[in-house]
């Protein structure tokens, strides 16, 4: 059985050829990571909201995807100088896909905005730039440049049991999760940033704040392969009656 997982997408200005438009897109990395676990990628560009339900009820696993900052209004926040303009229609986009998702047991893994965007939908909240909090800018290098933290696991989570200890993961963010209600914390950086976050009372709900994609022992081997396993089990479940 190959499951159809779900990955929320950008919608950006974009040339390609002799094209120059918007264009629905996402990294590559990601779908090779689905593929590369076993499961079948479903790129979902923003939409209006009332799809979301009938797209939720056609897949075996959701992912958030990385991208753009979420908007402070969507917590109840005023805007940061250093905050990205706010991208609307993907923001409604994924809301609704996660109010969609909320009632399931469907598999869910949020990755950097998509943890972001997990906390903020549960009601949670950010902190807007890091670099006002810590002494260095080390999670967001720049330009297209990974950053590397070494993550601490919670022991007897869900995540250290699908990705254990390994090398530094890749990061590329400014902002970061504060609180985030009915989310287990279950990893950090060294310097206190929150890493990861998993709901105790869900099957598989789960975000991270690294970008396991870009790394193949942390993506097909990781979190991506533990999210296609789970989409495999629940339906094989959901067939078997």
């Amino acid at each position: 059985m190959t499951p159809l997982v779900g990955l929320s997408t950008y919608r950006e200005p974009a040339r390609w050829g002799v094209w120059d438009a918007p264009a629905d897109l996402l990294p590559a990395t990601y779908a090779r990571a689905v593929t590369a676990a076993g499961g079948v990628p479903v790129l979902l560009p923003p939409q209006p909201v009332d799809h979301a339900a009938a797209v939720v009820a056609r897949l075996d696993a959701l992912v958030i995807c990385g991208g753009a900052d979420v908007d402070p209004a969507r917590y109840d926040a005023a805007p940061h100088p250093a905050t990205g303009a706010p991208r609307d229609d993907r923001d409604a986009w994924e809301w609704a896909l996660l109010d969609a998702a909320g009632s399931t047991d469907l598999p869910v893994l949020g990755v950097c905005r998509g943890m972001q965007v997990m906390a903020a939908h549960a009601g949670g909240t950010l902190d807007q730039h890091l670099p006002d909090l810590l002494d260095h800018d080390g999670h967001d290098p720049g330009g297209d440049a990974y950053g590397r933290t070494a993550v601490r696991l919670e022991p007897g989570s869900r995540l250290a049991q699908v990705v254990g200890e390994g090398p530094p993961v890749a990061c590329h963010h400014h902002q970061a999760v504060r609180t985030h209600p009915g989310f287990r914390a279950v990893a950090w950086a060294p310097d206190g940033v929150l890493e990861a976050i998993e709901d105790p009372a869900h099957p598989f709900r789960l975000a991270v704040q690294w970008h396991p994609e870009v790394d193949e022992w942390a993506g097909a081997g990781g979190v991506f392969a533990a999210v296609v396993a789970a989409a495999r089990e629940r339906a094989l479940r959901d067939r078997s009656g």
